[in-house]
């Protein structure tokens, strides 16, 4: 999943490519898997050394639920926009503040640009922080783990902090 730079004939070019999705779930660990497939879609345009990346993102993720764990699906569509820099240009000496035009700065090797590496960064923007799999949803029972969404258990939830017990002893005195 390497875009060869060389291969740029021109000032401009566009490039489609659709991946697997089994190819590019490995880079999101347990995080998300690509359900089918993911279609790049960008125009490249050539300035000297430099390359502005233009296009869309877009494939179904699923993810885990953030308190039942079920799996959900999540539509994502990324804009993708940035320039490409060779990566000799970054030396990495000294102090160097970031601006907000840098946050759209990436950078390539030996004329290749990681195509796998750019949309494992795009989904881990596009993630929300808490995936849900619907807002009222009521999460695991802490106490014998079963889905509260869809089932109704009878456990009960009476924590007391072991650090108190002493104060109740004396309550009951």
């Amino acid at each position: 999943m390497i875009l060869d730079l060389r291969s740029i004939k021109g000032q401009r070019e566009r490039v489609r490519r659709t991946f697997p999705g089994d190819t590019l779930s490995q880079g999101g660990g347990d995080q998300y898997r690509v359900v089918d497939t993911a279609t790049l879609d960008l125009d490249i345009r050539k300035d000297g050394g430099k390359y502005r990346v233009v296009g869309r993102l877009e494939a179904t993720l699923e993810l885990g639920c953030c308190r039942c764990l079920e799996s959900l699906p999540l539509v994502v569509g990324v804009d993708v926009d940035l320039l490409f820099l060779p990566v000799s240009d970054n030396t990495g000496e000294g102090d160097f503040q970031i601006e907000e035009s840098d946050l759209g700065t990436a950078f390539y090797r030996d004329d290749q640009i990681d195509l796998a590496q750019l949309i494992h960064e795009q989904f881990q923007l596009a993630l929300p922080m808490k995936p849900l799999c619907r807002d009222d949803c009521r999460g695991l029972c802490p106490v014998c783990g079963g889905n509260r969404n869809t089932t109704t258990c009878q456990c009960v939830e009476r924590w007391e902090d072991p650090r108190l017990a002493v104060l109740k002893s004396l309550k009951s005195e």
